[in-house]
């Protein structure tokens, strides 16, 4: 492992280094970004021209975007732009944008910004999705990884590129200005940027300076339906069977048979049971969301063989929202008319009750980060052969966020509930004295019929902060087919910090509880709810959370809190820090064969991780006395990777690579703090869970290979087939443990412990295809146009652990890969006339796991329903320096569904995200 006197030594050699005299070509300094210049002036054709030369120049597989694409597709932030990649799928919709990124069905992907690892609070990465458009220059998305590339991330690696000022000839400044309408809150929000860029020559070399501002604004409302788990009930009495009296094991990849007449053996006699849903609700999602960031690069070149390089790089983050959510009871045993099946089964469709308990929950929430890169850097040419480049980086980011919650009962008669009314959505109605069914006039929004409930008040505290000191050497040699010898040195001091407040209960105030006497509390949800395409409530009453954000300690008095918010919970305390020394060895090779060219990569990277961790522990289980502990762990790995590419032609290259890759654990996971939950429904057993310090990085050994055809000069079709054979996946591994002794005697007893282990293993296999073509000779009216399409094929499956009841693993089921969709394709068409272009995309991806449910009777599986997005752009050059935009997403107003395995019985809820319409304008000189 390196000492910290080895950084000093490091640092000392670069500035050796530099004092040194150089001798190299005659030539100016180099850069690989694409200049604005260009992005203005050359067009979508010219954009996607560039992004084919990366990829086929690049030794690794690898996808781009090139600042083009970017500014001309209607996106806000990198993660949208990034959909339209082969290969690549987005997660995580809703606040008015996606915010989650998969390379190839993976989601862990490691991102860098002009190749420096940076990442948000505690997290392994940044946050993308807040990182503006209007920063980048370009994106690659290397699918395979070489010696030189950093080690963290199986499925990929995400490198960001800013402007520089030495990207641009001479004085650059762009301004530009969007207004972004979102159909669902109704609110056109503004995003807005400026960049301005200059170079000049002094007696003393050359110097560049460029600044890049944005900010961009979102108010998001979403909408969502959710149906709840289901168990089995007595088919003549509509009790619930619970495991324990029925002899069945929730949680299982099939659940309960849903055959008619199928019984479980109760107490001895079997008993014919239905399956039926507990709750369904409905939340009102709204907020504002402001995302400010900055680019500051200084660039200075003394002389034609050598660079300096000073960049500061800020991201930032607020959002306050609110959820206005509701909660209905719909397994009530009072019913004013029997349930009614769904077609050949035992699983109720609809339900008919008296007396359903419903509560709403208004919850507030805010939470701001702020994350700084600061970097000093050079690169000289030593000679005709040796070229060295260093650079020292720091970085901070801290997080805060805050939860308040209250929630509000009621009880109301004659619920009428279809669990699948139409197409996966549900109807819930209330039944008047008429008994016609009633949504608008059910009272839902009248104070009287409502009560105080319990408050939540919570909230984290996370930061994080890194230096990081690397040094990189390439060196040409004339060894035969040895052409180059690259080597690098990598040093990173890495500190994550998180706490957590938490306090809840029941009103107190002496004076009562009554909704209304505080003015303001009460918020009537926006009518209209889910667009009116579900029959449910179109509003409904709950606490106002934005009214608890800034009211705090009014509530907390009522509910007996302590004022100012709580103190920190001992156990969710912990300080990493985390020492990552590396080491690389590559070498880039060409040679003939059949007297065509072959050349490639092959290296090895060595990577030392020492990490110090300190939580605090409950010894004893009575969640009051907690002492501090501490844990350590040390790692090493060596990674190798090897590149073949062949070119049977000019145009027709082929690439074969192997690679290692490594998963790095969550430092959450690592907290060894448990939370004991005895049983109180007569089980045997309780449930605790807690983290792992034992935590080993996953490793993946990754297949690639690939066939590209460059048929002209902006067209390409190409293919990869690739595999991912991944061992050490963190999953959830229970154990047998029993509490004695405990100061609490209530938590004494036995438990089933699930902690987090590297027990599961995973294939991914897949097929990629793609296809880039302007065609020429088209007749005049239709010259101009193109296509870019992509699909991809995957098949990934998880060999999960079982243990017995001695928690020895005695054999691994295969399950799906969480977030692996088995087909997605992406296809624009793009039209490029004069001072006018327009772009039309579409993108599909087939319904996808995304988790698993390991309580109750239905299959445990929880997938999302396919998913697709069709966006649409226009723009028009009016003069050579302004350009006026127009930009659509969502333009079909897609629905977003998911179920448990089985879509039509096992539905599990539905979304509605906003359709958005932007105009803009760019003027540059």
């Amino acid at each position: 492992m390196f000492q910290r006197s080895a950084l000093s030594s490091a640092i000392t050699f670069v500035v050796a280094l530099a004092s040194q005299p150089l001798y190299a070509q005659d030539s100016a300094p180099t850069n690989n970004e694409t200049d604005l210049e260009e992005v203005v002036v050359t067009g979508i054709r010219g954009s996607l021209t560039k992004a084919l030369d990366i990829k086929r120049n690049e030794i690794q597989i690898v996808d781009a975007i090139i600042a083009e694409d970017i500014g001309k597709f209607p996106d806000n932030n990198v993660v949208e732009a990034l959909q339209r990649v082969t290969g690549v799928q987005v997660t995580g919709r809703g606040g008015g944008e996606v915010d989650g990124v998969t390379i190839r069905g993976l989601g862990d992907v490691s991102t860098t910004v002009n190749g420096r690892q940076i990442f948000t609070s505690t997290g392994r990465s940044v946050a993308l999705a807040d990182i503006p458009a209007s920063l980048l220059n370009r994106v690659d998305v290397y699918k395979t990884r070489s010696a030189d590339q950093l080690e963290g991330g199986i499925a990929g690696n995400i490198d960001i590129k800013t402007h520089r000022p030495f990207n641009f000839d001479d004085t650059k400044v762009v301004m530009a200005a969007r207004g972004i309408y979102q159909s669902t809150s109704e609110e056109i929000d503004p995003n807005v940027s400026m960049l301005a860029s200059d170079r000049w020559e002094t007696s003393v070399g050359e110097f560049g300076a460029l600044i890049n501002l944005s900010y961009a604004e979102t108010n998001y409302r979403d909408e969502n339906i959710w149906i709840g788990s289901l168990d089995p009930y007595n088919a003549d009495t509509y009790g619930v069977i619970r495991s324990t009296e029925g002899g069945y094991q929730a949680g299982t990849d099939q659940g309960l048979s849903s055959a008619p007449g199928s019984t479980l053996n109760v107490n001895g006699v079997p008993t014919e049971y239905v399956l039926l849903r507990d709750a369904m609700g409905f939340t009102d999602f709204t907020g504002k969301r402001e995302r400010p960031a900055a680019n500051i690069s200084l660039q200075y070149a003394p002389n034609d063989n050598s660079e300096y390089l000073f960049e500061t790089f800020y991201n930032g983050y607020r959002n306050q929202a609110f959820n206005s959510l509701v909660f209905i009871n719909t397994n009530g045993a009072s019913h004013f008319r029997n349930p009614d099946l769904y077609p050949n089964s035992n699983v109720v469709k609809t339900n008919y009750i008296n007396n359903a308990n419903m509560f709403t929950s208004g919850d507030g929430s805010s939470g701001h980060t702020d994350s700084w890169v600061y970097a000093l850097g050079g690169k000289w040419e030593i000679n005709d052969r040796l070229k060295v480049e260093s650079e020292i980086v720091h970085q901070t980011s801290d997080y805060e966020g805050r939860f308040f919650a209250m929630r509000t009962d009621s009880v109301r008669d004659r619920l009428v509930v279809d669990f699948n009314y139409d197409d996966g959505l549900p109807l819930v109605a209330f039944l008047d004295d008429e008994n016609t069914p009633n949504i608008d006039e059910s009272d839902l929004t009248n104070p009287a019929e409502w009560s105080m409930s319990t408050a939540y008040d919570n909230g984290p505290t996370d930061s994080g902060e890194a230096t990081t000191f690397n040094i990189d050497a390439d060196y040409e040699t004339d060894w035969g087919p040895i052409k180059q010898l690259s080597a690098g040195l990598r040093y990173d001091d890495r500190g994550a910090k998180s706490k957590y407040k938490d306090q809840s209960g029941g009103c107190k105030s002496e004076t009562g509880c009554d909704l209304t006497l505080l003015p303001g509390l009460v918020n009537i949800s926006k009518s209209g709810f889910f667009e009116g395409k579900a029959y449910v409530p179109s509003q409904w009453l709950a606490a106002d959370g934005n009214y608890l954000l800034e009211n705090s300690d009014e509530i907390r008095a009522l509910y007996g809190f302590q004022a100012g918010g709580s103190d920190y919970q001992p156990g969710s305390i912990f300080n990493i820090n985390e020492v990552t020394a590396s080491a690389y060895l590559q070498a880039d090779y060409e040679f003939s064969l059949f007297d065509k060219p072959l050349d490639g990569q092959v290296g090895v990277r060595f990577v030392q991780v020492d990490t110090d961790m300190d939580f605090f522990e409950n010894a004893n289980g009575d969640g009051v006395t907690w002492a501090p502990i501490n844990d350590e762990a040390s790692e090493s790995r060596a990674l190798k990777n090897l590149v073949i590419r062949y070119s049977f032609t000019d145009d027709l290259i082929t690439r074969f690579t192997y690679g290692e890759t490594i998963r790095r654990p969550g430092y959450g996971d690592l907290n060894p703090a448990r939370t004991y939950r005895p049983t109180t429904t007569g089980l045997e057993f309780g449930t605790a869970s807690g983290g792992n310090p034992d935590l080993k990085p996953a490793e993946s050994v990754n297949y690639d290979w690939s066939l590209e055809y460059y048929f002209a000069e902006s067209s390409s079709l190409y293919a990869v087939l690739f595999r991912r054979d991944v061992e050490g996946f963190v999953a959830s591994a229970v154990t047998n443990i029993e509490v004695t002794g405990n100061a609490n005697p209530d938590l004494n007893g036995k438990y089933r412990l699930t902690l987090p282990s590297n027990t599961s293993n995973g294939q991914l296999n897949g097929v990629e295809v793609g296809l880039v073509y302007f065609p020429d000779n088209l007749p005049e009216l239709l010259d101009g146009l193109g296509v870019q399409a992509s699909f991809t094929l995957l098949d990934g499956e998880t060999y999960d652990p079982v243990f017995d009841e001695n928690n020895n693993i005695v054999e691994r089921t295969t399950n799906d890969m969480y977030g692996v969709s088995d087909t997605s394709y992406s296809v624009v068409l793009a039209y490029e006339k004069e001072r006018f272009d327009a772009r039309l995309s579409y993108v599909w991806r087939d319904d996808f796991k995304t988790g698993f449910n390991g309580c109750c009777a239905m299959p445990g599986g929880v997938w999302s329903a396919s998913e697709a997005s069709m966006d649409f752009q226009l723009s028009y050059d009016i003069t050579d320096n302004l350009v006026v935009t127009f930009d659509a997403t969502n333009i079909t107003d897609e629905i977003y569904q998911g179920y448990y395995t089985d879509d039509y019985l096992y539905n599990n809820g539905a979304s509605i995200f906003a359709r958005t319409y932007a105009l803009g304008a760019r003027y540059s000189f």
